[in-house]
């Protein structure tokens, strides 16, 4: 059982209310520190957006960060685009359950070819980038795809991401570590960005005042550890953690909480991921 069937089972069991789904999302909300980053950009990049955003949220997920824009303001448009069905279903049931369909959609769109001309006020990536190989045309059509006052907002591992730094640090266990890596991220092309290179890329692709910052510190290295790591660790082994990780979570969460209240205080010279935000112009 690998992290992307465990999270599938999660979405299943949440996905059968609309109140669950809501508490799900709040969870995910608290257990990842990208999550509070993400967010805080998201409220800093309102003070000076349109109205009437038109906004692309793109590789949406299980649509929690599409659901906290639509909370930000209700003349918000939002488009959550995809590249799994059965996530596209899932969202577009929620929304439509909690009427919201007319404003938040979603849809399938390879983001390689996806474009559309001027479009959006704000386009927003999470842990996507690391997904795509092709990811100079991707920004390229991100860039194309915004309007003249446009922002790219993007969240990603960076290349010290914890099994990256493992699988070279490590050489006599590389085994073990590569099986680790594996399990985390068996769907990454890259293990993560340098922050000149991201920076780089995306002014390739046209953008300006391009701004990169470090996350995941040593505060929340630790707290993903033992919010997430050994949880998913343990799963992997059997699924009737799933029993005790509440009592788990007692025990830990608190510490876990406060480990990434501590990381969102101070720039870090290094990080397990990185945040960006771009402007077209």
């Amino acid at each position: 059982m690998k992290y992307d069937p465990i999270k599938r089972s999660l979405g299943k069991v949440f996905n059968k209310k609309p109140f669950l789904r809501k508490f799900f999302y709040r969870l995910l909300d608290l257990l990842l520190l990208r999550a509070w980053y993400v967010k805080k950009a998201l409220k800093n990049w309102k003070k000076e957006a349109s109205k009437e955003s038109q906004i692309l949220d793109a590789g949406a997920g299980f649509g929690q960060y599409s659901f906290f824009m639509s909370r930000m303001s209700k003349k918000f448009n939002i488009l959550g685009v995809e590249v799994k069905d059965e996530q596209i279903e899932d969202c577009n049931n929620f929304f439509t359950q909690i009427k919201e369909n007319q404003r938040v959609k979603f849809e399938y769109a390879d983001l390689t070819e996806f474009k559309k001309d001027k479009q959006y006020d704000l386009i927003l990536s999470v842990d996507v980038m690391e997904h795509i190989e092709e990811d100079v045309t991707v920004f390229e059509n991100f860039f194309s795809s915004l309007k003249d006052d446009g922002t790219v907002i993007i969240s990603t591992p960076s290349h010290l991401a914890e099994d990256h730094e493992h699988d070279h640090d490590h050489e006599h266990d590389h085994e073990h570590k590569e099986g680790e890596k594996h399990f985390f991220v068996d769907e990454h092309v890259r293990d993560g960005y340098h922050p000149d290179e991201i920076k780089e890329k995306l002014q390739k692709a046209g953008f300006q005042n391009v701004s990169v910052k470090y996350t995941y510190g040593t505060p929340g290295a630790i707290a993903w550890t033992l919010s997430m790591k050994i949880p998913i660790i343990v799963l992997n082994v059997s699924q009737l953690f799933f029993i005790l990780l509440p009592f788990y979570y007692i025990i830990v969460y608190p510490f876990a909480f406060l480990l990434n209240w501590i990381d969102t205080l101070f720039e870090h010279k290094k990080g397990g991921a990185l945040l960006v935000k771009a402007k077209k112009k």
